[in-house]
């Protein structure tokens, strides 16, 4: 089993600089303007509101896909266990609960379980505030201004 030393926090099966690009990242995708359906009006009078649609809406969120796919089944776990404890599922103190169980949970891929859930970046700040970290020690400089 993979741990990163983290100290007293326990939060050992992954780094919370991965979920706090989690956050971001999941934070820019729900931000996203669908926009609007094109339809068969000249797009140079329609002041740019057919601009984003789906097609425009997917690099983040193919960003994010690939990102959670790439990480290994340990952190994978813990970013399922984090969304659990954040939506209150498990409370910190079942961390190693939630751990386990997340392990043994198969029934779909983790990237699509987790952009399934709307609440993700919330539920995932909430968990790495009862850890005992902000998500703002793992936003860009930028992001904290907005």
């Amino acid at each position: 089993m993979r741990t990163i030393e983290d100290g007293p926090r326990g939060l050992n099966e992954i780094n919370p600089e991965k979920v706090g690009f989690v956050i971001v990242k999941a934070r820019e995708l729900l931000s996203e303007d669908e926009g609007l359906s094109p339809d068969a009006s000249n797009a140079a009078d329609d002041g740019g509101q057919a601009i984003l649609t789906d097609s425009a809406y997917g690099p983040i969120r193919a960003e994010l896909k690939q990102y959670i796919d790439a990480l290994d089944e340990e952190e994978a776990a813990a970013l399922v266990a984090l969304l659990w404890i954040g939506r209150g599922d498990f409370e910190r103190e079942e961390w190693a609960n939630a751990l386990a169980q997340a392990r043994a949970r198969r029934e779909s891929p983790t990237a699509s379980y987790l952009l399934g859930e709307p609440l993700l970046p919330e539920y995932l700040e909430e968990a790495l505030e009862a850890f005992g970290y902000s998500h703002s020690d793992f936003t860009p400089d930028e992001d904290r201004e907005a």
